[in-house]
């Protein structure tokens, strides 16, 4: 038996069970690592030693008795922006390429406390700044379904870990759609919770009024059981919500009578690709069938969401990477005339041209007789954007967009322009601006075979409808069901 191909809940309750060993799971976990990684590169660094010991001690506890937690045993993947102490945290750039932090990430206390094992860090965008994946300084993810393409970003290493079953399930951070457009991609589940519910203490900083951890899985139910685990109040991050403790597993139920999807009949532009509306529409059938009442709504001022965000994310990420000079830590320049020099040459050498674009772009926008032509005024239409979404949600529960508005592309498809790139995160970047809780789960596939990512939006907070909905989508398809062959093309 292939313990990889099992779901999270279903290897977490057979160890808990005795009915595997935890070292039997990791065995078959790196074995598989050890196949696939070389063809998918989804991986920058492998824990292994540290897994087994800490594998080691978790089945000592079991064997005595002792209660190890609801992922007691299992291995988890994390995107390498996480800070993992002792263990490299990269964020996928020269400048952090020998980073060790001192401390753990609030979300990696709370994973080893439930009993997960970490087994690697994940490959990402240069500090999560892209939609593919190809602006890592490390290497190249490729998509599990088509080697010769992208697996999204910027987690795209944390979503193909999954997808190629190398993991059961892994973290990564969201700050404009970077867990649901790789999810969609690779066709598995990922969830981006609502700003606050989840600690950011640890999360290296993008743009921090947008950036939020969030989980990667097969199914709904997995990711909901790592939701419980690392959701809630923490003091350490100012930005956490002191909300009271909730159980997600409860929303798994496979009904959506009576509920209302909505669907922003202005926001799905004649842009988007023949086979992702498609499955769109099949999925607004779908709803319909099972009892769901389809309902046209309006976000006019969605449209606007892209350009507010690429103002307000740059400005941010220009004030968040003012740190890496070459003096305190990360990466040095060798040889420098004087301290102006040194700031120039450890940021020329040590950022990619992606993040040395959004810094320029953040810094213009914050400069002296530029900053209320852009970024106020983006902030306003921010606010815009959030009534628009609070009006919107008074008439449905659930709204229901495409994740992304194109399936998977071929490596260097828009190295020539940028702006095409950043177009591919039109229906996940309001999501952020707005604060609110965003799901995609497989949806289908294109007529080349790769997959299409259903998005579900919810309330601020309310989790749970979310999670409902998208459950009950997820158990009245199969599409979640069907796994890549990790085969050069189809």
């Amino acid at each position: 038996m292939d313990l990889y191909s099992l779901t999270l809940t279903e290897v977490a309750k057979k160890i808990k069970n005795k009915e595997l060993t935890i070292k039997e799971v990791l065995d078959d976990i790196y074995a598989r690592i050890d196949k696939v990684e070389p063809k998918v590169d989804a991986y920058i660094t492998l824990t292994k030693k540290l897994a087994y010991d800490r594998a080691e001690k978790l089945q000592q506890r079991l064997d005595n008795g002792e209660d190890i937690g609801v992922l007691g045993g299992v291995p988890i993947a994390i995107k390498d922006n996480i800070c993992t102490k002792g263990v490299k945290t990269t964020c996928a750039s020269r400048m952090l390429e020998n980073f060790e932090p001192i401390y753990d990430a609030t979300v990696i206390k709370k994973l080893e406390d439930a009993g997960a094992i970490v087994i690697g860090k994940t490959n990402m965008d240069e500090f999560a700044m892209g939609s593919s994946t190809e602006t890592s300084y490390i290497k190249k993810t490729k998509n599990p379904w088509d080697l010769s393409r992208v697996p999204g970003g910027s987690s795209g290493g944390s979503a193909a870990a999954v997808s190629a079953q190398m993991a059961f399930a892994s973290l990564g951070s969201d700050t404009g759609g970077s867990i649901r457009q790789p999810a969609s991609y690779c066709s598995v589940v990922g969830l981006k919770p609502t700003y606050g519910l989840i600690s950011r203490f640890g999360l290296i900083a993008f743009a921090s009024s947008l950036d939020q951890i969030g989980p990667f899985a097969r199914t709904v139910e997995d990711v909901t059981l790592m939701l419980n685990v690392i959701a809630g109040h923490d003091k350490l991050d100012t930005t956490s919500a002191d909300l009271e403790k909730q159980d997600y597993t409860k929303a798994l139920i496979n009904n959506v009578k009576g509920k209302v999807v909505g669907i922003p009949t202005d926001f799905i532009n004649e842009g988007i690709n023949r086979d992702v509306k498609s499955a769109y529409d099949n999925a607004i059938e779908t709803l319909k069938s099972l009892g769901a009442e389809i309902k046209e709504i309006k976000l006019e001022y969605a449209k606007y969401s892209l350009a507010t965000y690429y103002i307000i994310a740059t400005a941010e990420a220009s004030s968040n990477l003012g740190r890496y000079d070459g003096i305190r830590y990360g990466y040095r320049a060798e040889d420098f005339d004087d301290l102006d020099d040194l700031y120039r040459k450890s940021r020329t050498e040590g950022f990619g041209d992606e993040v040395k674009r959004r810094i320029m772009l953040g810094t213009y926008v914050l400069s002296s007789g530029y900053y209320d032509a852009y970024y106020k005024r983006a902030q306003q239409v921010r606010t815009l954007i959030v009534e628009n979404f609070k009006k919107a949600f008074e008439s449905c529960d659930v709204i229901m967009i495409p994740t992304a508005p194109n399936t998977s592309f071929k490596f260097g498809a828009h190295n020539a322009s940028p702006l095409e790139m950043y177009l591919e995160d039109i229906y996940t970047v309001p999501v952020n601006i707005a604060g609110l809780p965003g799901i995609s789960v497989p949806g289908g596939f294109d007529e080349n075979g790769m997959p299409i990512g259903i998005q579900f939006i919810a309330k601020a907070f309310d989790e749970n409808t979310l999670l409902q909905v998208a459950y009950t989508f997820e158990q009245n398809t199969t599409y979640h069901k069907e796994i890549p062959t990790i085969e050069e093309g189809k």
